[in-house]
């Protein structure tokens, strides 16, 4: 029979042995195989870190579709607008109202429709493509930028693509003795429609 004597098992140092031995391992993840160290995201990592993509794709449709019910509002001139007395104008082309109200108003001392002094408006849109033509002084003519068409004084083309010439708007004397011009009607010259007494305003 074995001798024990001065051979006791101190618990508390075999429990202390044991804690170092568990304290010199690698730190291993909660979920993941006692033996794995690999630095991969846990199976949990990835399931949250997909909701949160799910989650966010989501939040961005729907904010998508939110935009698209609720479209931009565009603030347009208004169609009618009071351009000043008729003795602020002198004989040609006035350019004041282009940039604002796509206007060109044009004192004539002899219209070629009406076959008489005075005022039409004319709408500063191109009848080939919609560009915004150029009032050329120097050469009497208005001249599209894009595509070279040219337009004389009257609005009538003479070169380049337009198929037409420029159209012109409504123009009359408003009840304070101004000039009102009104772009919601327009009058086309190859329908005839410039012999119309509201597409000129005798002066």
């Amino acid at each position: 029979m074995p001798d024990l004597a001065g051979k006791t098992t101190n618990v508390a140092s075999a429990g202390g042995a044991a804690a170092k031995v568990a304290a010199a391992r690698p730190a291993v993840a909660t979920g993941r195989a006692a033996d794995d160290t690999s630095p991969l995201l846990t199976r949990r990592a990835w399931m949250g870190l997909a909701w949160g993509a799910f989650s966010a794709a989501s939040a961005a449709a729907l904010a998508a579709t939110g935009r698209f019910m609720f479209p931009n509002v565009l603030n347009e001139p208004p169609q009618q607008f009071k351009a000043g007395f008729p003795n602020e104008y002198g004989i040609g082309v006035d350019e004041r109202w282009k940039e604002k109200f796509g206007i060109w108003l044009v004192r004539t001392a002899d219209d070629i429709e009406q076959h008489a002094g005075g005022f039409y408006a004319i709408i500063t849109v191109c009848t080939h493509l919609g560009c915004t033509p150029n009032y050329l002084s120097a050469e009497n003519k208005f001249k599209c930028p894009c595509h070279g068409s040219g337009y004389r004084l009257t609005g009538v083309n003479f070169e380049g693509p337009a198929p037409r010439p420029l159209e012109r708007a409504r123009v009359a004397l408003s009840d304070d003795g101004q000039i009102l011009v009104d772009k919601s009607r327009k009058f086309q010259y190859e329908l005839g429609q410039w012999k119309d007494p509201d597409s000129f305003l005798k002066a």
